[in-house]
């Protein structure tokens, strides 16, 4: 059996409103994807053209969500960690290596991780990650919209632009905002 690595992303650390994405993807050698890269540096339309490749060829993939109110509850950093961990560990193969984006592993990972600075287009696995935690959200907001109409999420997903930031004041928190996040805070504050 090869060494098996598992590239581990997010999507969401930014937004006021949904859940924090996180995705952990092993690659398979022997089915390689072309195409894959940060997936911010990708169009919409290139990510979804490589999410169902990912999801066939690779040998496990794992995405989990992290909700508002955990989000509020841990912070967004703590909330990265805890969905890195669960990724791995929903992953249906155990991976000998984790491969994190970023500068911090979480302390509770369930094999030996690596940090890397920019591997979302450094590393394919973790690009995969990148775009299977990316497109999952943005999915899930596009469908928000129609429960919470008035925010705008299909369009900004929840980030703090000019637009959710006017409907926010208007129509106040929605409960997919999150209550820890300034902008909401202050809405709530009295």
């Amino acid at each position: 059996m090869s060494f098996l690595v598992a590239g581990v992303d997010e999507a969401g650390r930014g937004p006021l409103a949904g859940p924090l994405s996180v995705a952990a993807v092993i690659l398979d050698p022997a089915r390689p994807i072309v195409g894959l890269n940060d997936s911010k540096k990708l169009s919409e339309a290139k990510r979804e053209a490589l999410y169902p490749q990912i999801i066939e060829r690779a040998l496990a993939w794992c995405v989990v969500l992290i909700e508002p109110n955990e989000i509020d509850r841990l912070n967004i950093f703590q909330a990265t960690m805890t969905g890195m961990s669960r990724a791995v560990e929903g992953l249906a193969i155990v991976a000998d290596e984790a491969l994190i984006d970023g500068n911090q592993l979480p302390k509770d990972l369930p094999c030996h991780g690596r940090a890397i600075v920019g591997g979302d287009a450094l590393e394919p696995a973790i690009s995969a990650a990148s775009i299977l935690a990316k497109v999952t959200r943005d999915r899930l907001m596009v469908t928000m919209e129609a429960k919470h109409p008035g925010y705008g999420f299909a369009i900004h997903k929840g980030y703090p632009t000019p637009a959710h930031l006017a409907a926010l004041t208007l129509l106040g928190p929605c409960p997919q905002h999150r209550r820890s996040f300034a902008p909401v805070k202050r809405l709530l504050t009295p």
